[in-house]
């Protein structure tokens, strides 16, 4: 194996993955079932009983009915072999937020395991996975049950009181039912983009403070919530093999993306599993697992993983005491699994190359079980080791992040490398310029400009003014100049994505004494990604990126010399329009990327939510001799780029630029493509080659 061994093997300087060492395999074990040993295999009576003696309901049909002595409890507290009347199923609406422990960040578990505290998305509603802990009044028999119940306590106090929006459900209808069972591309990227618009939406809200709960703040979560009950979800029954609308390489910078998809059900737990039907018996098999570093999973191999099974209290850092893992749930279906030899999704997840406390999650495809076996770990106790090989002929995923790393560490090493930097340190990132499919050395020359070159002032019939803040402007105060211009809101989250599309966003200028590291510069800072122009197949040169992007990420600006409007539309020559950015032009208005506000206890018409653009005036940018890497950008039908004008004040003037945000979520190594517009003169336009099942034939 490949850096794991047997209890019994000696340490070796080298392991061939061919050979299985002398391990102990694990399908000699005995399954472990949490029925007694006198209770029947199968039990074949209703959910709410009555139940045969020694049988124990699981949740949520062992709580009693609402209003009972015995609601929330399962087992009558004299120890006795009766239960109480179980209650009805209980809408996802009404579970809290689960209790995150410190070694949880911004919405990404550390632990992919904890299958103990998850709760499970998988066939249309939010049910606790097995352990889970029961919530009700009953259970505050320990103090960190009453703790959780104080909380909860606390919480629809804050709700009544108005300090947290509610959102409006009457007049949201969510996905057709067919849709929600089983997607395709257009609906997995709808659901996304409606996922992460509300989670934008929440986490500026906690920015400004406008939830004064105290409570932990994981818009993720909530959002998740949200779409779950409202019925913006797909896939929702589990399957094995590939799920409709998720292709392999796809990111998700949040478990709960995965799980309003149907890629893997658990909002926690590592290991997804349903329930299959053989000629004897029912048995679980696995459907996906993640592999997020949670456990001494050995992941450096790009088409084999060694993975850990789930239990036993040996996460990293968790402080709990080590002790065997159990061959039951998750563990039990990999084993079953291993057996049948059907086909598991492996989501691997990534440290942030750009943030790296942070994870990013990376479907890497299907793979199959090989082997298992029992190591010991570390601390003593027994672990579950599953050998996957990923299927042949799947495009690459984690690879790609792998190659990138050697580039990163030598650039020289990148293959078609012509110059490690086209932009001479202009930028605050270097820009490599590649060839690896012909023999091209370049684009043609031009002058690389770092920003917009005005020629003369823009005249702004209404002149904007700056902020007088004199420290960095701080989300929700409105005696921010600039954050009252952009309607009461601070325009980026905390983390500097963009919440949404505006006719106008104002940032704070060289004219604001507010700090140079105020978080509303952000188009001026300079590149966050590590950007590549390359040589495309069929569309000359092209840009993308070596670093995953964040969907609201600022990427670059157009940069160039502003020209006269009227002598561009003068000039009919054929090459007239080459690395142009015309305001004027007719851009797909279909194309809608901020939240529904009813999902967040708003108002449906929201002022602030017009994405229509409607310039000032007229903006025409010519990157032809001189300009930066965004004249690289080549035009599609389905952008991953949006662009957004962007207003700030410098030496007395207001300066309009066009800064380019990522549309969702965008894997390393992907084209950066953004919508050209349709030019009113017939003679500018062009063929369009962008392959898209929405391409309109022509573009510019």
């Amino acid at each position: 194996m490949d850096g794991v061994s047997g209890p019994s093997t000696q340490s070796q300087t080298a392991f061939d993955k061919s050979r299985v060492l002398d391990v102990k395999p694990l399908r000699t074990l005995v399954p472990m079932f949490p029925n007694p040993p006198q209770a029947p295999p199968f039990v074949c009576s209703s959910p709410f009983g009555p139940f045969p003696s020694g049988f124990t309901p699981f949740y949520p049909f062992s709580m009693g009915p609402p209003g009972s002595q015995h609601a929330g409890e399962g087992r009558q507290q004299d120890g006795g072999a009766g239960y109480a009347t179980p209650a009805a199923a209980v809408p996802l609406r009404s579970f809290g937020t689960p209790q995150m422990g410190a070694h949880f960040s911004n919405g990404d578990t550390e632990s992919s395991m904890e299958a103990s505290r998850d709760i499970n998305f998988g066939d249309g509603g939010a049910t606790p996975a097995s352990g889970s802990r029961k919530r009700g009044a009953a259970n505050a028999r320990n103090p960190r049950d009453a703790a959780a119940a104080r909380k909860a306590r606390k919480e629809a106090a804050a709700a009544n009181a108005g300090d947290i929006r509610k959102p409006i459900f009457a007049n949201v209808a969510g996905l057709p039912q067919p849709q929600r069972e089983d997607g395709n591309r257009e609906v997995a990227n709808y659901v996304i983009m409606k996922f992460d618009g509300v989670r934008r939406r929440l986490s500026q809200l906690e920015d400004s403070k406008e939830a004064k709960t105290g409570l932990i703040k994981r818009a993720d979560l909530k959002a998740g919530n949200i779409l779950m009950t409202t019925g913006f979800r797909t896939n929702s029954k589990k399957r094995i093999g590939g799920v409709p609308g998720v292709e392999v390489g796809d990111i998700f910078f949040f478990r709960m993306e995965m799980c309003v998809l149907g890629l893997h059900a658990p909002s926690m737990a590592g290991i997804d599993y349903m329930t299959v039907k053989n000629e004897v018996e029912e048995e679980p098999l696995a459907v996906s697992i993640v592999s997020s570093g949670g456990y001494d999973d050995d992941a450096e191999d790009q088409d084999v993983l060694v993975y850990t099974g789930q239990g036993g209290g040996n996460y990293s850092n968790s402080g709990k005491a080590a002790s065997d893992q159990k061959l039951e749930r998750g563990n039990l279906a990999l084993e079953k699994s291993a057996r049948r030899g059907n086909h598991i999704r492996v989501i691997r997840g990534i440290k942030d190359m750009v943030n790296p406390s942070l994870k990013i999650y990376v479907y890497d495809g299907l793979y199959t079980i090989q082997d298992s076996w029992i190591d010991r770990a570390k601390s003593g106790a027994n672990l579950f080791k599953y050998r996957m090989v990923r299927l042949p002929g799947q495009n690459p995923a984690f690879g790609v992040w792998q190659s990138i790393l050697k580039w990163k560490e030598s650039v020289s090493s990148r293959p078609g490398l012509i110059l490690p930097d086209l932009t001479s340190g202009a930028e605050s990132l270097p820009v490599s310029l590649v060839n690896d499919l012909d023999n091209e050395k370049g684009p043609p020359y031009f002058t690389y400009l770092k920003s917009v070159k005005y020629t003369k002032s823009l005249n702004l019939s209404d002149p904007t003014y700056g902020c007088n803040c004199h420290s960095a402007c701080a989300a929700g105060d409105l005696n921010c100049g600039c954050i009252r211009k952009n309607g009461g809101d601070f325009p980026y989250t905390a983390n500097g994505v963009l919440v949404s599309r505006k006719q106008l966003v104002y940032e704070c200028g060289p004219s604001c004494p507010c700090l140079p590291n105020c978080k509303n510069r952000v188009s001026q800072g300079g590149l966050k990604v590590r950007l590549e122009v390359f040589k495309t197949k069929d569309k000359g040169w092209g840009l993308r990126s070596w670093d995953a992007i964040r969907s609201g990420t600022f990427i670059c600006e157009f940069a160039g010399e502003v020209i006269d409007k009227a002598k561009y539309d003068r000039d009919e020559s054929s090459d007239s329009g080459d690395y142009v950015f015309d305001t004027t032009r007719a851009f797909d208005k279909s194309f809608k990327w901020n939240y529904d506000p009813p999902l967040v206890g708003e108002e449906a018409a929201h002022a602030s939510l017009n994405e229509d653009f409607d310039m000032p005036t007229p903006l025409v940018i010519s990157a032809k001799d001189s300009g930066n890497i965004a004249r690289f950008m080549n035009h599609s039908c389905s952008p991953t780029v949006f662009w957004q004008s962007v207003v700030y004040e410098q030496n007395g003037e207001s300066l309009i630029r066009i800064a380019f945000f990522a549309v969702r979520h965008i894997p390393p190594m992907t084209e950066l493509t953004y919508d050209y517009g349709i030019s009113q003169s017939e003679s500018r336009r062009k063929r369009c080659f962008c392959g898209s099942p929405k391409c309109k034939g022509y573009f510019g």
